[in-house]
């Protein structure tokens, strides 16, 4: 069974945000979408036609960085008004607050259980709270310039790190050390994410370029110049194929992490796109720009396989087509499956998987380069698609993961039935609802007794001053 790949096609765009949009994520059901804007404002976006969007005020500046928990039941947003808050997605707009950081926070992000918050800020400093009470637990204090951004890795155990001082970081979160630094040299990393099998980085830069880092060997995989501008935003694809940038050039590009190659363009943003995310699934990612749009693509390209799982590729117009060169390094798919193995090009530098995993075999496929172009009629204009790849030499590759989808297919197949999975993540959302819930009242306890301390103060002080005056 063969079928060629499909074009990303422009589902839904929303309007709402009054300046830049800086910050884009999925819930992880796919029903919400939310968004950050140097308007000061969280948006929190219904996927439902008939829903309309809520609103969120309450940061005193530009919001610069939202996430939704694991179970999407809370966002965090980062500020630059010093703090990082705690909204409940729904139409009360609910928020807890807490000063984080002494400048600019412009980074926060969930731990995968959804237990902790990192905190990144111009302050310099990276920070790890609780998400309950937002107790803080410590500080990572290495870096000696703005730091940008800051993730958890997919299993918790790490966190990286980019700052304006040219470096990217990679810390224990445990022993709460720097185990690596990442050296740029032309520009800065204005993002940074961990690949979903944990095993690999990519950075996003100031430079126009786009790197893919090995955590383990510490070698850097692939450098993609693709883009004309400033890249300010990536997203991996949950299955670890796919790699999507957004730039200052007014475009996004889909980057085929297996073949190393540029897969497409696409035009919608009118002047910089400013952020980019997948949804938890793939199967669909959204956009923000300076044009305060918020766009919303179907993936399509992830669907096309072979019956035996190995992803297709874009099949060729014609083979006397000139080829678009980049300067990405080929990464090789392995005959067996549609996922990456892990594979350093020093033998002795190679690392030895827990699971015992082979190294993949690797193959070297010619690609015939081509350039196809569909355009997508929009209301607000028109919105071009272009798709091409490369021939590439060299040989590298990144590691294997098993997408969270396989999972859970295999836990709704033999495992927890869908209608008692459906209850307990249910009743873990009321749960989160529920302490966040009772995170509110504790603040507003403390604020009452705040304010009682202070009446009896004044009138201890009142009481002094009469007895005073009547001892004169």
């Amino acid at each position: 069974m063969t079928s060629a790949l499909s074009d990303p096609t422009l589902e839904r765009h929303f309007k709402g945000h009054r300046d830049t949009v800086t910050s884009v994520d999925f819930s992880c059901n796919m029903k919400q979408i939310a968004t950050g804007s140097v308007d000061s404002r969280v948006m929190i976006w219904n996927m439902k036609p008939q829903m309309r969007a809520y609103r969120f005020d309450g940061h005193k500046d530009a919001v610069i960085s939202v996430h939704f928990s694991p179970s999407g039941h809370l966002v965090a947003s980062a500020s630059r008004d010093k703090t990082v808050r705690l909204w409940v997605p729904s139409m009360k707009a609910e928020s807890t607050v807490f000063r984080a950081h002494t400048a600019t926070v412009r980074s926060v992000n969930f731990s995968g259980d959804g237990q902790t918050l990192v905190t990144a800020s111009d302050d310099k400093t990276i920070k790890v709270w609780t998400t309950h009470r937002q107790k803080f637990l410590f500080s990572l204090n290495q870096h000696i310039n703005w730091v940008r951004c800051a993730k958890f890795s997919p299993d918790d155990r790490l966190i990286v790190s980019s700052s304006d001082d040219k470096t990217i970081k990679l810390w224990d979160k445990n022993s709460r050390e720097c185990i690596h630094s990442f050296y740029e040299h032309a520009g800065y990393a204005n993002y940074v994410d961990f690949h979903p099998s944990g095993t690999c980085i990519a950075a996003a830069s100031t430079d126009n370029s786009v790197k893919v880092w090995d955590i383990r060997s510490h070698k850097m995989l692939q450098h993609y110049k693709v883009h004309s501008g400033v890249v300010n935003s990536l997203s991996f694809h949950p299955a670890g194929n796919f790699l999507i940038t957004a730039s200052s050039d007014s475009t996004m590009k889909v980057l085929d992490l297996v073949e190393g190659k540029l897969l497409y363009t696409l035009h919608g943003h009118q002047g910089p796109v400013t952020c980019v995310a997948f949804s938890r699934t793939g199967e669909y990612f959204s956009s923000g720009g300076s044009d305060e749009q918020v766009m919303v693509w179907k993936s399509n390209f992830d669907c096309a396989e072979f019956s035996d799982g190995v992803r297709l590729q874009h099949k060729t117009a014609s083979s006397s087509q000139t080829p678009t060169a980049t300067s990405t390094t080929h990464f090789p798919l392995n005959s067996h499956t549609s996922v990456l193995h892990s594979k350093t090009s020093d033998p002795a530098q190679q690392f030895k998987r827990q699971d015992s995993q082979t190294a993949a075999h690797t193959q070297s496929y010619r690609q015939i380069g081509i350039q196809s172009r569909a355009s997508h009629s929009h209301a607000n204009g028109s919105l071009s698609i272009s798709s091409s790849t490369a021939h590439q030499t060299q040989t590298q590759s990144l590691p294997q993961h098993s997408p969270q989808g396989q999972a859970q297919s295999r836990a709704s197949d033999g495992g927890i039935p869908p209608g008692l999975a459906n209850t307990l993540e249910h009743i873990i959302g009321q749960l989160d609802i529920l302490t966040q819930t009772v995170s509110i009242l504790e603040q507003r306890l403390t604020l009452t007794e705040d304010k009682l301390k202070e009446c009896l103060e004044n009138q201890m002080e009142i009481g002094l001053h009469l007895q005073r005056s009547e001892e004169a």
